[in-house]
């Protein structure tokens, strides 16, 4: 079992010994992952580059708690959608790999259609 598996089983584990699968239909499951992820960036809103470092030093583990909950209802996601995640990512890199060709992406910030 991969690891992404054994956690997929630890979080199923969590919710249904709750009864909370009764709650969770996708929109409110997405809503919560956009909910954690907002919770990450309130970290570094409003701080320059320096007053971000200095945070991220002083509360990494505030911030590893927030990237855990939107992992949480990835993997969540992931399992009641029968999606596999792991072979989305690759996927994902892979259509991002033609999208942007190291010979014409390579350090700048355009989007791919205007590469």
């Amino acid at each position: 079992m991969s690891i992404v598996e054994e956690l997929t089983q630890k979080i199923v584990e969590f919710r249904d010994a709750r009864d909370w699968k009764q709650f969770h239909n996708p929109k409110d499951v997405s809503l919560s992952l956009v909910l954690e992820a907002t919770e990450v960036m309130e970290h570094f809103q409003w701080k320059n580059i320096e007053e971000m470092q200095k945070h991220l030093a002083d509360h990494k583990e505030d911030v590893a708690d927030e990237l855990a909950d939107v992992l949480y209802w990835i993997l969540l996601m992931g399992h009641d959608f029968n999606v596999d995640i792991l072979a989305a990512l690759q996927k994902k890199i892979d259509k991002n790999a033609a999208k942007y060709p190291v010979e014409k992406a390579k350090g700048v910030h355009t989007k791919y259609d205007k590469l």
